[in-house]
Order: C-alpha cells, then sequence, then structure tokens
C-alpha cells in the first residue's frame, strides 16, 4: 500500500512536468503562430521577399508539425498515467529509468530499447513515429 501511495505521488510530479512542458509547448505555437501573421507581408514586393516569406512558413509548419508531435506524445504519457503503465518501457515491459522519466517524461522506451529502435531507424528498417519521436 505504501508503495502504491508513493508511484502515486511520484506519478503526480510527472503529471505535473508533462502538463508544464504541454503548456509551454502550446504558448510556443501561439507565439509562433502570432509572430507569422504579423510579420507576413500582403504582396510581397519582389521574388526575394516571396522567396523569404516561403522559407518562413516552411519554418513555422515544420516547427508545428514537430510540437503538434510532442503534444501527442505528451497527451499518450498522462494517458499511461491514468492507466497505471507509465514509466514501463512498451518495447521489453522492463520499468524506465526515473533519471530517463526527469530528462524525457513523454519516454515510452527505455534507454537500450530506444537505442536498439534508433540504430534501426539508421539503418533504414521501418520504424512507426513513436519508436523515433523518444529520442
Amino acid at each position: 500500500m505504501v508503495k502504491t501511495m508513493k508511484n502515486g505521488l511520484k506519478f503526480d510530479n510527472y503529471r505535473k512536468m508533462l502538463e508544464k512542458k504541454a503548456d509551454e509547448v502550446r504558448r510556443s505555437m501561439s507565439a509562433q503562430k502570432a509572430a507569422q501573421v504579423v510579420s507576413r507581408l500582403d504582396v510581397p514586393s519582389d521574388e526575394g521577399d516571396l522567396s523569404q516569406q516561403h522559407h518562413e512558413e516552411w519554418i513555422f509548419l515544420n516547427r508545428n508539425t514537430i510540437d503538434i508531435k510532442l503534444l501527442r506524445e505528451i497527451a499518450d504519457a498522462l494517458e499511461r498515467i491514468e492507466h497505471g503503465t507509465y514509466g514501463v518501457c512498451l518495447e521489453c515491459d522492463e520499468p524506465i529509468s526515473a533519471k530517463r522519466l526527469e530528462a524525457v517524461p513523454w519516454a515510452r522506451y527505455c534507454v537500450s530499447c530506444q537505442e536498439n529502435i534508433a540504430a534501426r531507424a539508421a539503418l533504414g528498417e521501418p520504424v512507426d513515429e513513436y519508436e523515433e519521436a523518444d529520442r
């Protein structure tokens, strides 16, 4: 019973870390969106301005994609907390170290399994987006 309470308290700390990170990402996305709208020219004066505008839009969309993936990973981690599966590697079912969870609280895999997944991806083997995302 005491062990469960300790884990519950520990999970509360991770839940707070995850919720804080999600808020930071959402604020960052809002700030980026506002900056994108403010900096956008109605009618680019030449091809250089148009090229710059397209480049900035490309950067914005890539950042947005990364931020959305991170928000999904955070939401999945929060769901694992609710289901009692948080902190367990989805590959080998072993506990994920506290040190790793402190560094990457949305981690799905232990360091060893994550390294194996990264090695498979480097060799061009198919891995799903979640396997790659923990890095």
